[in-house]
């Protein structure tokens, strides 16, 4: 009979389960769950900081899995915090869900507005919760059942697209204590490749005139749309004489009501972007200087609102290795005939199809231009170690705010999508409840990246902008 120690040394040598293929294999099985309910979001889209279904919802599912949720978070009534476990490590995911204005569509690969409908998921926040609550419950049943320590958050951050949800989160402490936070986003290819974003500063500026009969009195009237048109000619002046990284986008929102009236009130909403923070103050500032300028010369006064102002995200190249040797373990997304058709006859009306269609299947190279948008997940960077990687839920060649990217995201393309970002979190989740170097390597990189780098929350002591999509 062989001794005690031969069966030690036997049994040592038999193949150990890993917890991260059980992780996954619970993402897989809940899949049909999680994508019934990214379809509820985007058959109802709501806007920013209105998302009282979609909050609900998510936050709803995370309490059936045993987590605890605290609603109405940081003075916004469609943020929560979900948390599950006790003790460290605190683990952070970012869940979002609001969609935009005029971006309804349908889920057909050729344009067809959806009538009556106000919103679209046009950057595919629909997958995006459901995707993070599929991770987190997998990831919680494996804590459950492995006794692994650790403490594990979702926080539901409403209003990504304008209204800064995430920075109102920040300012209230409620990243303070986490020692990681991973999150994704939608798009037309899987980079796991490490973030980067814009700084951008949002603000309204209203000009103020004197209304008067436009043909009968026109010299008693001073216009306050003209005050606008001055305005934005100004800064379409100034943009030679800018550093060429800056981006800067506008948009009328009220031009008056009639023409035969003199515009007493007229609305311009602007966002201001640049790589750095520090660069972007002194070029919104002469933005500022024009719409002052723009109002002496038209007779008129401009008032200026900061809807929102978002730091560039702080990569964390520790995370970043760790998500990316996940998402090469599970893979890309496999088209099926019917998905492939969709694909071909959407691809028909893009512009420009900068990547072939196939490349859904294979994880992307590093992407120099995927770093132009901006994001409040950027705060979320300066309080915490962070990264962000993308999934192909739309066809290859997609442009992000596109009816098409609402197409896709409203079929199973979506959804596949999706799955390879659940599982993708759920195992890079594992990696950091179980190696303490990974999650210490991560905030030695955030230490020395913010060192000598003061960061500031940009939105002061105002309330969130609840009603800015109303």
């Amino acid at each position: 009979m062989p001794s005690l120690a031969l069966w030690i040394v036997a049994l040592a040598a038999l193949p150990t389960s890993d917890p991260k293929d059980a992780v996954a294999a619970a993402v897989v099985e809940a899949q049909p769950r999680y994508a019934e309910l990214a379809r509820r979001l985007w058959k109802t889209p709501e806007l920013g900081f209105l998302e009282t279904q979609s909050s609900g919802l998510l936050a709803d599912e995370l309490e059936r899995a045993g987590f605890r949720v605290e609603r109405g978070v940081a003075g916004m009534p469609t943020a929560f915090v979900a948390s599950f476990g006790s003790g460290e490590p605190v683990i952070g995911l970012l869940a979002e869900f609001d969609a935009l204005p005029g971006m309804a569509q349908a889920a057909v690969p050729r344009r067809q507005p959806i009538e009556g409908q106000r919103a679209g998921q046009a950057c595919g926040h629909h997958l995006f919760g459901p995707g993070v609550v599929a991770a987190a419950t997998a990831t919680a049943d494996w804590l459950r059942t492995s006794h692994t320590s650790g403490t594990l958050r979702v926080y539901g951050t409403p209003a990504e697209e304008g209204g800064g949800g995430k920075c109102y989160m920040v300012r209230a402490g409620l990243f303070a204590d986490v020692d990681a936070v991973l999150t994704w986003h939608p798009r037309d290819r899987n980079d796991p490749s490490e973030p980067h974003s814009l700084a951008v500063i949002a603000a309204d500026f209203t000009f103020r005139g004197l209304a008067a009969h436009a043909a009968a009195a026109p010299e008693r009237g001073r216009s306050a749309l003209d005050g606008v048109e001055a305005f934005d000619h100004m800064v379409n002046l100034m943009r030679e004489h800018v550093p060429q990284e800056t981006r800067i986008h506008y948009v009328i929102k009220n031009g008056g009501d009639a023409p035969n009236i003199v515009p007493a009130t007229a609305v311009v909403s602007y966002y201001v972007r640049h790589p750095d923070m520090a660069v972007l103050d002194g070029i919104f500032e002469r933005v500022c200087k024009a719409a002052e300028g723009a109002a002496l010369g038209t007779g008129t006064t401009v008032e200026r609102e900061i809807v929102s102002a978002y730091y560039p995200i702080l990569g964390n190249a520790a995370l970043t290795r760790a998500q990316t040797a996940n998402m090469r373990r599970v893979g890309g997304v496999r088209y099926d005939a019917t998905e492939r058709a969709f694909a071909e006859e959407l691809r028909k009306s893009l512009t420009e199809a900068v990547l072939p269609l196939g490349s859904e299947a294979t994880i992307a190279e590093p992407d120099p231009d995927a770093g132009v948008g901006s994001t409040d997940v950027g705060d979320v960077s300066w309080a915490a170690p962070t990264t962000q990687f993308f999934a192909a839920t739309w066809v290859p060649g997609t442009p992000a705010h596109s009816w098409q990217a609402v197409a896709a995201g409203g079929t199973t393309i979506g959804e596949k999508g999706m799955l390879v970002a659940s599982q993708t979190l759920a195992l890079t989740l594992v990696d950091l409840f179980t190696d303490p170097k990974l999650v210490a390597e991560a905030r030695a990189e955030f230490d020395a990246r913010r060192k000598g780098r003061v960061w500031t929350s940009r939105i002061g002591d105002r309330s969130p902008p609840l009603d800015y999509r109303k």
